[in-house]
């Protein structure tokens, strides 16, 4: 099956300082795909990098078989690729409402209807669209950041760290909204810090440590690994993740 999203020996930073070294993952259609790793991995560097936010120093991006290494995150937007990042994803002097028009913007039509369709994968939006932004919860905003980002019908959705400093419960809830919007057909892939409620619901996750990418499994293989829990314990970079022995 040919991937929805294939990231190809992907190096990435900020000026000239590398952070990311020749990353490869892959995203299918329909697929929750979450890269962990320990503070300072690289995870949101290379989240951005493949949104288009920040420049690819070498390697390739293809979404739909197509090429969009190059693309800003602007036109990434325009070829069905939505990113959320971690902060400032809404604008809290708008109503609810108006953020989600703010996200149709590109539409040509239907956005009355598309805010609709959004508002009903989140009731606790729905039910006060004229609410201004700025006065909901913590877990309320990114909601909302998660609704605009799919105004424009996206088949991939980026997530930077979604549950940041929320609750238990409103991670829940969030987690819950993610396990929706899968549904309808949107592949989506995250950085995530809770790693464990994250990888019960991924089909894969890659981890990430110093930049490079150590290790590939399934969700729940990654949840079960020894390894991986040790590495999130403030572990060292492991030497049987790297296979170097002992």
């Amino acid at each position: 099956m040919t991937a929805l999203l294939s990231v190809n020996e992907v190096s990435t930073g900020y000026a000239e300082l590398e952070i990311v070294h020749k990353i490869s993952i892959q995203v299918d259609k329909g697929e929750i795909v979450t890269i962990i790793g320990p503070n300072g991995a690289g995870k949101s560097t290379l989240l951005k990098a493949i949104a288009g936010v920040l420049t690819k120093f070498e390697g390739t991006v293809t979404l739909n078989q197509q090429n969009v290494t190059t693309l800003s995150a602007s036109n990434m937007v325009t070829v069905g690729a939505s990113f959320v990042p971690q902060t400032d994803n809404i604008f809290p002097s708008l109503s609810i409402k108006e953020n989600l028009e703010m996200g149709g913007f590109l539409r040509s039509s239907g956005v009355s209807e598309r805010i609709n369709e959004v508002l009903s994968m989140f009731p606790e939006l729905q039910k006060r669209p004229n609410e201004k932004a700025g006065n909901l919860s913590g877990g309320q905003r990114q909601a909302l950041a998660i609704s605009r980002a799919l105004m424009l019908d996206p088949v991939l959705l980026m997530l930077d760290e979604p549950t940041a400093a929320l609750s238990p419960v409103l991670r829940e809830e969030i987690f819950d909204r993610i396990d929706v919007i899968r549904k309808t057909g949107v592949a989506i892939l995250m950085v995530e810090q809770n790693a464990k409620e994250a990888l019960l619901r991924s089909d894969r996750g890659y981890v990430l440590v110093a930049g490079e990418l150590v290790l590939e499994q399934t969700g729940p293989e990654l949840v079960a690994n020894p390894d991986v829990g040790r590495l999130f314990l403030g572990a060292e970079r492991n030497p049987q993740i790297h296979n170097e022995g002992n």
